[in-house]
């Protein structure tokens, strides 16, 4: 009986449906225009295929992508205020064993990585608060983003260390 009306918020949930279920090739197509106009012109398809696969579930448009994944093509020039107290005295040690361990890792792929940064966590009883956090500050700006390994993956392990070491520096 009374007027259709237009309820924004559904529109971003169908818009976000719509998303997921777009192929990754597809969307990193609608991607590039938008790298292209930040400047960034050097990314390969796949590299940005994969990028899109790990951000598209959090995103609404893909006009949002850029927010979402900045860090992938850029390393953070600033550091998060709130995130920055978790970068206590011991840190900076700790990151540069964690450079050394990373240092060591011939096979760099995501769950490679995890396994082995984890086991070198147990071994020397350090606490999960005590790396990740710092880690994923480091290479991001930030505590957002998709799985931290995954980060590191795509990145790549040159990328990780300086972002590791710009980090121990800058904090």
């Amino acid at each position: 009986k009374s007027g259709a009306k237009f309820d924004p918020e559904k529109n971003k949930w169908f818009n976000h449906q719509y998303l997921i279920k777009q192929e990754d090739a597809t969307l990193a197509e609608a991607f590039s225009p938008i790298l292209i106009e930040k400047g960034i012109d050097s990314c390969n398809m796949t590299k940005l295929t994969k990028i899109v696969s790990l951000i598209k579930e959090r995103a609404h448009f893909v006009s949002e992508f850029w927010e979402m994944s900045d860090f992938f093509f850029e390393a953070p020039t600033t550091y998060d205020e709130k995130a920055s107290k978790n970068w206590k005295a011991e840190t900076p040690a700790l990151m540069q064993e964690l450079i050394s361990v990373l240092e060591e890792i011939s096979d760099f792929t995501s769950l490679n990585i995890e396994n082995v940064v984890k086991d070198w966590m147990t071994k020397n009883e350090i606490g999960m608060g005590k790396v990740m956090q710092p880690f994923r500050l480091s290479l991001v700006g930030a505590l957002k983003g998709p799985h931290l390994f995954d980060i590191v993956e795509v990145i790549g392990k040159q990328e990780t260390i300086s972002r590791l070491q710009r980090a121990i520096t800058t904090l």
